[in-house]
């Protein structure tokens, strides 16, 4: 009687096991048909690969997390409580609450581009009037209980029949490799560049496909890095959103001198007298914040004047800025003046422009006199409207060519460690030889040129370049802009807060006669009027700092956060993210892509 009573329990669990495997099954397939939210978000494939990948990844993974879940979560009570009734009710509920979630996450990556955590809930939380309209958050859960208490009660009346057909060792047979598959071609397009697979990396939750970097490394194998033909690369940013009506005619030329490392707080009339003065006779704005705090994220925001968190989109690898393109349309020549410069990014930025680029032979500050000369040469032999943009980047290196006698050294304003003091006057030379530079260079010009002086990014003392990366103090981003408009003879302090978001939709409207709304191409405005936003992104799609009026956060691409006083000189700890900026930067981070 014992010996029966335990068979009958052991078959009872077996076949409640057998039905929890085809209840995560059918879960699967439900959550599959939820996942095409996401497509619709990063967009679908255009290739018959990018189709099969999408396929299979997509069976192995929903079904792989739904069967995660059962492990999970009713695996456990089946063998605690071996009743049916009571486990068919919380497998319906776990089911039901784990759709919800995906549901309610296909909202959140529509929006944000993000995922949830318990970083992006709290933000999601906050906006959640904005993402659940209407009435559908409340009967979608209803309609999902009751046909999951369906399905539940249909699975368990035929589940002796299921067994018998022999279908469950085919089904996981398939979904097996349907997921080793997923992640093996995954590998393969990771080593190739497969643009049309590796997009779809971060469109489902919880996928983490494989790679192989670690063994090709290993092997010293590098991965290919052959561009693709970019009229097969599907475009995966719309901008500018709508095409550009420009009427201008070519009549002024334009000079953009952009100097690496240039903190505005020592253009002062002992350091930089030259450029001191010139800025109080044109327009100069004081509280002016560069988009990054490195060279490709600065020349990013002032170029593209878009947000940096889409500085590595795949098609801005061969999408110039639409300034330049414009410049280039309306017939002007453009060129770039810079010392040597590695890994630019995004690829196509300097595109429209014949770059003249200089060895660093003998040193930065030589290569920034080279540039200078090469472009007073250049000039000479324009018979056409130009556009030239002057890289300088002796302060970043604190450089200074041989035999230059530059200035006193002074006491710093703050408290700084003795190596730090050492930079801090080495630089202070360097401003001071970028200051003569700049004296020379202006004097010569054309009163009838439009000259633009301004950072690419400002300088915090110190030689460690990871320590400058994570650095967003104002001292890192606080730059100089002065701009000198022809026929303009006045004086202009702007001390409202401004950006480099902001200086392409000032020159596309007031040079170029462009009637866009600044939106259709910009993350920002009009410089020469007030901004309505109350907060500057700052940095690229790794790590950015919100600034605000009284608050700098700054984030990490794992959305872990630190608040910061707008001085930079002391964390707030017990702060919280403000969401509604937050918010707000989100959207303008996909406000550009296609959907």
């Amino acid at each position: 009687m014992i010996e029966r009573k335990k068979e009958m329990g052991r078959d009872r669990v077996s076949r409640l096991v057998s039905w929890g495997h085809w209840f995560a099954f059918f879960n699967g397939f439900l959550a599959m048909i939820v996942g095409v939210r996401y497509i619709e978000t990063v967009g679908a494939p255009e290739s018959w690969i990018g189709w099969g990948y999408l396929a299979i990844s997509t069976l192995g993974h929903f079904s792989f997390l739904a069967f995660i879940v059962y492990l999970v979560v009713l695996f456990p009570i089946t063998l605690l409580l071996p009743y049916s009734k009571i486990l068919r009710g919380l497998a319906a509920f776990a089911a039901t609450l784990g759709l919800c979630i995906l549901l309610y996450d296909t909202l959140i990556y529509d929006d944000y581009g993000l995922h949830l955590s318990p970083f992006v809930f709290d933000i999601a939380w906050a906006d959640l009037n904005a993402l659940l309209q209407g009435t559908s958050y409340i009967v979608t859960p209803l309609g999902i209980i009751i046909l999951e208490l369906t399905a539940a009660n249909y699975l368990w009346k035929r589940i002796e029949k299921i067994r018998k057909s022999n279908y469950g060792p085919k089904v996981v047979l398939v979904i097996g490799l349907c997921f080793v598959s997923s992640h093996l071609i995954h590998i393969w397009a990771d080593a190739a560049d497969i643009t049309e697979i590796t997009r779809l990396d971060d469109a489902y939750p919880l996928s983490y496909p494989a790679t192989a970097r670690s063994f090709m490394e290993s092997h010293g194998i590098e991965k290919s890095s052959k561009a693709q033909d970019p009229s097969k690369l599907q475009p995966s940013l719309n901008y500018p959103i709508s095409p550009l009506q420009c009427s201008a005619d070519p009549e002024i030329n334009i000079l953009m001198v952009a100097i690496d490392g240039f903190r505005a707080d020592l253009v002062d009339k002992e350091t930089m007298p030259f450029l001191y003065e010139y800025g109080k006779h044109n327009h100069e704005f004081k509280q002016h914040l560069s988009g990054g705090n490195m060279h490709n994220s600065g020349m990013f925001s002032l170029l593209y004047g878009l947000q940096g968190s889409y500085i590595a989109a795949s098609d801005l690898s061969y999408r110039s800025p639409v300034f330049t393109q414009e410049l280039a349309k309306q017939g002007y020549t453009l060129a770039r003046f810079a010392p040597e410069t590695s890994n630019i990014e995004p690829q196509a930025i300097y595109q429209d422009m014949t770059s003249h680029i200089q060895p660093l032979t003998n040193g930065v500050a030589d290569a920034d006199i080279q540039s200078i000369d090469s472009f007073n040469e250049w000039r000479m032999q324009q018979d056409k409207p130009w556009f030239a943009l002057l890289n300088l980047q002796s302060p970043d290196s604190y450089d200074t060519p041989i035999g230059f006698l530059g200035i006193e050294t002074v006491k710093p304003s703050t408290p700084l460690k003795p190596a730090q003091k050492v930079l801090f006057n080495q630089y202070r030379q360097s401003l001071n030889f970028i200051d003569k530079q700049l004296q020379k260079l202006i004097e010569r010009l054309p009163a009838s040129t439009f000259v633009m002086v301004t950072g690419v990014s400002g300088k915090v003392f110190t030689g460690d370049n990871d320590n400058q990366r994570g650095n967003l103090s104002p001292a890192n981003v606080h730059v100089p802009l002065i701009i000198h408009w022809p026929g303009m003879e006045y004086d202009k302090t702007v001390t409202y807060p401004s950006s480099h978001y902001g200086v392409v939709p000032t020159l596309m409207t007031q040079l170029l006669d462009c009637t866009n709304k600044p939106s259709d191409y910009s993350a920002g405005r009009n410089i020469l009027q007030p901004q309505s936003e109350n907060w500057t992104y700052i940095g690229d799609n790794l790590v950015f700092g919100i600034y605000q009026e009284d608050e700098i956060t700054v984030i990490d691409r794992h959305g872990k956060y630190r608040i910061y006083n707008r001085d930079y000189s002391q964390r707030l700890r017990n702060k919280k993210i403000s969401a509604p900026e937050l918010i707000q930067v989100m959207r303008e981070g996909r406000r550009f892509y296609n959907h």
